[in-house]
């Protein structure tokens, strides 16, 4: 079964190696997890699985190899001896209340139950609903779906009914992880860690171990050393684009800045409309009455800062090319001479679109801002998000 389970791995091109796959199997025989299918699972995929982006393609893997420790089907139940008898027997014990275990052990117990399913499969050739005897539904069978039998076993019913099925084998359904799927909080934060530079700087709080190890042994007495915390010392830019076009991505771009403030130390942040001209914003309450110049941007922050824009660039090709084209105010030089500026003062610069990849050759504007961020726009998924970070690490 297991080895069944690595070749459908192998075979959906998950980079799983032998290595894993017997550590897996070393972790199943010392016992680690019984009788538990989700168990069985989260074992398996913490086991296997080492980049997020393959948990999908793992979970449908997985439903696809185990799908009869789930659900047992006549078609599926190809040889009746696989069911765990001892799996049964641990499960009731767990679950079955005393009345419950009295009325199996009174017909005969477990060892009776499994044996009259086996002859059951044997006999049936196929499918029967209602009675007592066959395997079937919405009969008193003890083996079926959507009936009732205290010892019953469910067979391919979709949910229990009376709660006395003494195995569930139910179909099990993940929620998907793709890497084209449009970024939370918690998958941009995946994304991000992709950008890092680490470096040890502010108060010595952590403890250093192998010093302490180290000079605990030269001293003869327990000498406890300490360092300080090991930090992303990269630095960012955040320009954000807002209003107009951009409200249909407020959430997804409120998340990308919460994941960006948790991740990187060295933050700052400025808003933009549209494009970039002579003055930008924190505050958007504020927008008109405490603007900050760019030019006082481009001086403050040196060109070791990373510089992200996240826009839709979608807007009047007049605001990028002309003089005077801003949509809100008269805007004394062109949107790309300011673009073209930020290039030049933060070389390793990303442009981040919310907009999906596909349509952005519909939009003259976009491509006008692809042209000043040659191989630097990118789509706000998961992969074009991590695209990005492997520029800005260049």
């Amino acid at each position: 079964m297991f080895l069944r389970f690595f070749d459908n791995l192998r075979t959906a091109k998950l980079p799983v190696s032998l290595r894993e796959y017997l550590t897996l199997i070393e972790a199943m025989q010392a016992g680690v997890v019984m009788y538990d299918v989700d168990a069985f699972y989260y074992l398996a995929r913490a086991t296997l699985v080492k980049d997020e982006r393959n948990i999908d393609r793992f979970d449908q893997v997985f439903a696809h190899s185990f799908k009869g420790m789930e659900q047992i089907t006549l078609d599926d139940m190809i040889d009746p001896q696989a069911l765990p008898d001892e799996w049964l027997r641990k499960m009731a014990e767990k679950h079955l209340t005393a009345e419950e275990m009295a009325e199996v052990e009174a017909a005969g117990g477990f060892e009776a139950l499994m044996e009259k399913l086996r002859e059951r499969l044997a006999e049936q050739e196929k499918r029967h609903q209602g009675g007592n005897k066959w395997i079937g539904t919405a009969g008193t069978s003890p083996f079926g779906a959507y009936g009732y039998n205290p010892e019953g076993v469910r067979i391919g019913q979709k949910e229990s009914r009376h709660q006395k099925a003494t195995k569930v084998w139910d179909k099990r359904e993940f929620r998907d992880f793709d890497d084209t799927r449009e970024l939370g909080t918690r998958n941009i934060k995946v994304a991000l860690k992709r950008l890092r530079r680490w470096a040890r700087d502010g108060a010595a709080e952590e403890l250093d171990l192998p010093g302490t190890i180290r000079a605990t042994a030269e001293h003869g007495y327990i000498d406890v050393q300490t360092r300080p915390e090991r930090r992303n010392a990269v630095k960012v830019l955040l320009f954000l684009d807002v209003g107009g076009s951009m409200d249909p991505h407020i959430k997804v771009v409120e998340e990308l800045f919460s994941a960006a403030r948790t991740e990187f130390k060295h933050l700052e942040h400025f808003y933009f409309h549209n494009c970039l001209y002579e003055g930008v914003w924190r505050d958007n309450s504020r927008r008109w009455t405490e603007q900050i110049p760019t030019h006082e941007v481009l001086r403050t922050y040196g060109s070791d800062y990373r510089c992200i824009f996240v826009g839709d660039a979608s807007m009047s090709p007049y605001e990028i090319a002309h003089p005077g084209g801003a949509s809100e105010h008269w805007n004394p030089e062109a949107g790309h001479v300011w673009l073209t500026r930020a290039r030049e003062q933060w070389p390793s610069s990303l442009w981040i679109n919310p907009v999906p990849e596909r349509l952005w050759g519909y939009t003259h504007s976009i491509r006008m801002v692809q042209d000043l961020f040659p191989d630097r726009m990118v789509p706000m998924t998961l992969a074009g998000l991590e695209s990005g970070m492997r520029e800005l690490t260049r």
